[in-house]
């Protein structure tokens, strides 16, 4: 059985544990708590040696990356309906998957660090960042909410793994002040499909505990 390393708390681990979800793949959760540095350890660096998390392991395979884990869950389980083995259905969602990891996060993250992790570390947000982020921001939520205005989800009618993989880095959308009002058929997506599965709703319980201020 697919092991996986993870703190609900960061994108890529909610991800992965609303992607496996999803996908109904069985799996052994290790929790490795990001904001106490466990995944700086040795015991967790003998796993991922880039110290990032989330990783998996499949007996004595070692598997780091979130989306890399997602692909192979779904082949593991043969749950083409979410990851397709259509050539090209395939290559849609692995064309979503990559440009999620290469350039869709990083902007997200610029809202996510000032508006999120800086409050809970006890810093000020610094609204210069956002303000230099905004236009390239705004420009990928485009793309986005032009595909989704041709089709439920992003690579047609039905969920897959891609729709996790986009959500993921604006999991925290209120938290973070993402302007999604600017891009309704996004906003769409978001609110009334991805929050509405029950894989993702399943998740947002240990996002929640996660991120709630400790007593």
């Amino acid at each position: 059985m697919l092991k996986v390393y993870l703190d609900p708390c960061t994108v890529n681990c909610r991800k992965v544990l609303a992607g496996l979800e999803l996908m109904g793949a069985p799996f052994e959760r290790v929790d490795v708590s990001y904001f106490a540095g466990d995944h700086k350890k040795p015991e967790f660096l003998a796993i991922n040696p880039n110290a990032a998390l989330p990783a998996a392991t499949d007996g004595d395979f070692a598997l780091p990356e979130s989306n890399a884990i997602l692909q192979y869950a779904a082949d593991l389980n043969g749950v083409s309906q979410y990851y397709p083995r259509d050539l090209k259905q395939r290559a849609d969602v692995n064309r979503w998957m990559l440009w999620e990891a290469a350039t869709w996060f990083p902007s997200c993250y610029v809202y996510l660090v000032e508006n999120v992790v800086k409050p809970l570390m006890g810093a000020q947000p610094d609204a210069s960042v956002i303000e230099k982020e905004a236009p390239n921001w705004h420009k990928l939520a485009g793309i986005l909410d032009a595909r989704l205005a041709r089709s439920k989800w992003l690579a047609g009618e039905g969920v897959t793994i891609a729709d996790i993989a986009v959500a993921a880095p604006m999991h925290l959308h209120v938290r973070q002040r993402l302007p999604l009002a600017d891009h309704p058929n996004l906003k769409r997506w978001m609110t009334e499909g991805v929050e509405q599965l029950p894989s993702w709703k399943r998740t947002q319980e240990a996002v929640d505990n996660a991120l709630a201020p400790k007593q």
